[in-house]
């Protein structure tokens, strides 16, 4: 039985043919004794037709969909060309060896050739890459290195190139510096309340919110001239009338020491870094939900962007967090208390970073365990969802919330809950409405446009017809005009002769 072999290079398709297959057998170790000598491996396979790739981006284009699995029309005729026409109903009498079984399965699906793939046609094929600049003679020195380079910089470049509004590395940026802005924001806000409170102590004691007690310390400056004035400024910032004139009052009984007025504006330049950090960190709050809605719509409608976010940095990434079984999921954040219960032989921890997640605090002691695994679970299905899901949706996040929501209401009140393969139909089944509905109000525009462009089409119609029957009139008239201009001529004629 003839067998020929398939090598995809960097430079384009070889297609050779192994010889003396009766003689020899599928012997893997005779062929790697072989392969380093090429006099000895040239005997058992010969070049019979190469197809060089056309550009780089040909090249890319080509190795993308062999390492897919896919057959692309350029190999797919290449190899109708050069291999054997299989007659249907008779068995072929020859097999194309592979590297990857993908795309020999694909192969056969298509042209109905016989493709194998094993230890002895990869043995085969490391000689002919070891070999093939002297299979292909017109190859200059350095052009079969600058071609694989080449293509392994661009075949990278694909891979790692992500959709842009799907990039979770944002997020996890966007978490850790919401973290570190929440340290910062704390510990110069208190920095803000003891220095102001040599000056203004019992200001503490009324505003309590660190943010507040910045922008009040602002509008204050300094408390012996406090008025009556200062009262509709506080009132908008404490939304208070009251507190707004105890801090009137206050400044004016107060007991702290006078600062300089060089003192005050240290003061008060750090106490508007204070509310620029925090107004910064109002944004990216917001931009961190914003890109939590494209990235991971399901898991942030089922346990917020908050804790979905930390959970994608925590695993590093999206995928990685889909690949996690729901038990991962679950101690995400406990590593140390689990290693150190493993360690000690006493009990695993029952959550980790979901332990924020407002379903835990409202269950009872006895069933956090429970609803733990039950919101892993559930967080582990939108975290696949969104990952690999072509369409970004929030329908599935929000009925995975709604059963979280029913498994609370049965450990409390003994409700049973609906099964998740009835969930997952229900939400499908609105799905394909939805699409229908889309297409139905697509088709009824599409209509609507095509109505309009007929009525439009025909009232020009109209109009040239009109234009037309108007010039015809006219014409007639004219025509008229001049035969009875004529008559009266010729009788003036004969009244002259007569």
């Amino acid at each position: 039985m003839a067998m020929f072999l398939l090598s995809e290079s960097s430079s384009g398709y070889l297609l050779l043919e192994v010889h003396g297959l009766d003689e020899i057998g599928q012997n893997t170790e005779a062929v790697r004794s072989s392969v380093s000598d090429l006099s000895r491996f040239g005997r058992v396979v010969q070049l019979i037709a190469f197809h060089p790739y056309q550009s780089a981006l040909d090249a890319l284009n080509q190795i993308n969909a062999v390492s897919e699995g896919y057959m692309s029309d350029e190999l797919r005729s290449f190899v109708e060309l050069n291999l054997p026409k299989v007659k249907e109903g008779k068995k072929p009498k020859f097999s194309l060896g592979v590297s990857e079984p993908k795309i020999g399965s694909c192969i056969f699906e298509a042209t109905k050739i016989p493709c194998q793939s094993n230890e002895f046609v990869h043995e085969l094929l490391r000689g002919v890459r070891q070999h093939f600049d002297r299979f292909i003679k017109d190859l200059k020195p350095g052009d079969l290195e600058k071609a694989q380079l080449g293509l392994a910089h661009s075949y990278s470049r694909a891979k790692v190139k992500f959709n842009v509004n799907r990039v979770d590395n944002m997020v996890i940026q966007a978490i850790f510096l919401l973290d570190t802005l929440d340290k910062d924001i704390n510990s110069f806000a208190m920095r803000v309340r003891e220095w102001y409170s040599w000056h203004f102590p019992e200001l503490v004691k009324i505003v309590n919110d660190n943010y507040l007690y910045a922008r009040v310390s602002k509008i204050i400056v300094d408390k012996s001239k406090l008025s009556e004035e200062h009262v509709p400024m506080l009132t908008e910032i404490l939304g208070d009338e009251d507190k707004a004139r105890e801090v009137v009052e206050a400044g004016k009984a107060s007991m702290g020491q006078d600062l300089s007025p060089v003192d005050l504006i240290n003061v008060q330049s750090f106490a508007q870094r204070v509310m620029d950090l925090a107004d910064y960190r109002k944004k990216l709050y917001d931009y961190l939900v914003t890109k939590m809605s494209d990235i991971a719509p399901n898991l942030a409608s089922l346990i917020g962007e908050m804790v979905g976010a930390r959970l994608i940095s925590h695993a590093g990434s999206l995928t990685n967090l889909a690949k996690c079984p729901s038990s991962t999921l679950q101690i995400l954040g406990a590593e140390k208390a689990l290693f150190r219960a493993l360690k000690t032989r006493g009990n695993t921890p029952k959550y980790g970073l979901i332990f924020h997640s407002s379903f835990i605090s409202r269950a009872s002691a006895k069933n956090k365990g429970r609803i733990a695994r039950f919101l892993a679970n559930k967080c582990s299905i939108a975290s696949r969802i969104d990952c690999f899901s072509d369409s970004s949706t929030t329908a599935f996040g929000e009925k995975l919330r709604e059963q979280v929501e029913e498994r609370l209401d049965f450990y409390d009140k003994g409700v049973a809950p609906r099964k998740n393969v009835d969930v997952m139909k229900e939400v499908m089944e609105n799905l394909e409405k939805k699409d229908e509905g889309e297409k139905t109000v697509e088709a009824s525009e599409k209509q609507k446009k095509r109505k309009t462009e007929e009525k439009e089409k025909e009232e020009e119609k109209s109009k040239k017809k009109k234009k037309k029957s108007k010039a015809v009139e006219g014409e007639e008239l004219t025509t008229e005009n001049g035969h009875s201009k004529k008559k009266k001529k010729k009788k003036t004629k004969s009244q002259d002769d007569e």
